[in-house]
């Protein structure tokens, strides 16, 4: 018999790791060709491992929870025939121990910790995941204190639960932990355990008042994601809005003439973000430094302009695909793009690179009914644009006869923009200018 590699596949040009949410086989099983043995998360989307070969489930390499990178292997398949040098397992070759720089100098005052590379198994054969080691480098945990911890998994692996019991519940303090917390810049990874210990030792949490009759209920991993990422964006932009609004009502009665027409011809349903979303690429081509990303104190500006469409998912959580080279796309070709990534997202069929590369991102609040609001910025991006509901509202309405009032079709758009780099005359010029290209919209216009 022979064994083969389940590796983790490549799934975009941007997706260097994975996380294993759920083993759909478990070792004994048998597996058929191309039949999903795994799955896996990548930032917000979830997909499926298939296995290219058919075969018997011998060996599982990493658990629930672990973090694998591309090309790791995850699991061993026997199959039929004789062992080559590809098919041997060689998780060693593949996955490095997990090393920490060298410290010159110790903590002042001499603090009784030492650099923590924690390798991957021990010398009696104990296999540790990355996410554990992960854990125990940035809790401190040295391997030969890892080794004391008794786990609970196979083999008795320590799983991710039973390090954090150990955190929580029976880790003995280190000495002279309130000693000092400055460390010499060479010893940079015991200052971040240093500055842990000693925030535990301070910080006191007020715990949430409950009773009998509330509920607890665990964030999703998407809740978790989209938290970390807003907060982290909140921490990291000077955010800023302006707000201006804009007369459709030519848009409205184009769409309702022609998209019986264009839905006969294109096979498309015509709604009204295409075109939005068409006049923002454009616009975008006129102020070219709203089209930029921050690394630092370093402005990168993108030659792409590649539009991120929030979008809704099947569990009311939104997630926001790409529409890349938006500005080379005319009406029907963003008509085909945004239906194909928001049909994709209902479905959870949405790929890794479906949701990479993103320079300016559009939400459109307006679908909930919303008037406006303030969007938070999609990092590392500067702005973001929030299309208000379209409403019927009474305005004025200029002609050479006078003013007069009138019913019109109207919408606010909202932009969020980063302070530190868009000053309030670019990004109100930009919405400014939006609202410019939709006015002037032509009635008598074909797709």
């Amino acid at each position: 018999m022979a064994r083969f590699e389940l590796k983790l596949p490549k799934m975009g040009e941007s997706v260097a790791e994975a996380t294993i949410t759920s083993w759909l086989k478990e070792v004994g099983d048998t597996i058929e060709l191309d039949e999903a043995v795994v799955e896996i998360a990548t930032d917000k989307v979830d997909s499926e491992v298939p296995s290219e070969v058919a075969g018997t489930l011998l060996e599982i390499l990493y658990q629930q929870d672990d973090i694998v990178a591309v090309g790791e292997t995850i699991a061993i398949i026997e199959v039929e025939g004789e062992d080559s040098e590809k098919e041997t397992v060689a998780t060693e070759s593949i996955e490095e121990s997990v090393e920490v720089a060298e410290i010159e100098k110790t903590i002042e005052k001499g603090l009784e910790v030492t650099a923590i590379p924690v390798s991957k198994t021990s010398d009696a054969g104990k296999f540790y995941s990355p996410l554990v080691r992960s854990i125990a480098q940035t809790e401190g945990i040295a391997f030969e204190e890892l080794e004391t911890i008794v786990g609970s998994g196979k083999e008795g692996r320590v799983t991710k639960e039973d390090i954090l019991k150990y955190i929580k519940e029976g880790r003995p303090v280190p000495k002279n932990i309130e000693a000092s917390n400055t460390v010499e810049k060479s010893a940079a990874p015991i200052q971040k355990v240093v500055q842990k210990e000693v925030q535990k030792e301070v910080q006191k949490v007020v715990p949430v008042s409950i009773n009998g009759e509330d509920e607890i209920i665990e964030m999703s991993r998407m809740g978790k994601l989209v938290s970390k990422h807003m907060v982290s964006s909140i921490q990291t932009a000077a955010h800023v809005q302006s707000f201006i609004e804009i007369d459709v009502t030519n848009i409205v009665k184009w769409r309702t003439r022609v998209k019986d027409a264009f839905h006969a011809r294109e096979g498309e349903k015509l709604t009204f973000t295409p075109i939005l979303m068409h006049a923002v690429a454009a616009t975008i081509r006129k102020y070219p430094m709203i089209n930029i990303a921050m690394d630092g104190t370093h402005i990168i500006k993108k030659k792409n302009i590649n539009l991120g469409m929030a979008a809704s998912l099947p569990d009311g959580n939104l997630i926001v695909p790409v529409i890349k080279n938006a500005d080379q796309l005319n009406l029907v070709g963003m008509t085909r793009a945004v239906n194909d990534l928001a049909n994709r997202a209902r479905n959870n069929a949405l790929k890794p690179d479906d949701i990479q590369g993103g320079t300016y991102t559009v939400t459109n609040v307006g679908s909930f009914g919303s008037l406006m609001g303030t969007p938070i910025i999609n990092q590392p991006q500067v702005a973001i644009l929030a299309l208000g509901a379209i409403r019927k509202v009474p305005a004025v309405i200029e002609t050479v006869e006078g003013d007069f009032i009138g019913i019109r079709q109207k919408m606010f758009v909202s932009h969020s923009y980063d302070h530190r780099v868009v000053n309030g005359a670019l990004g109100g010029m930009f919405i400014k200018t939006l609202k410019e290209i939709l006015e002037a919209w032509d009635l008598n216009q074909d797709f």
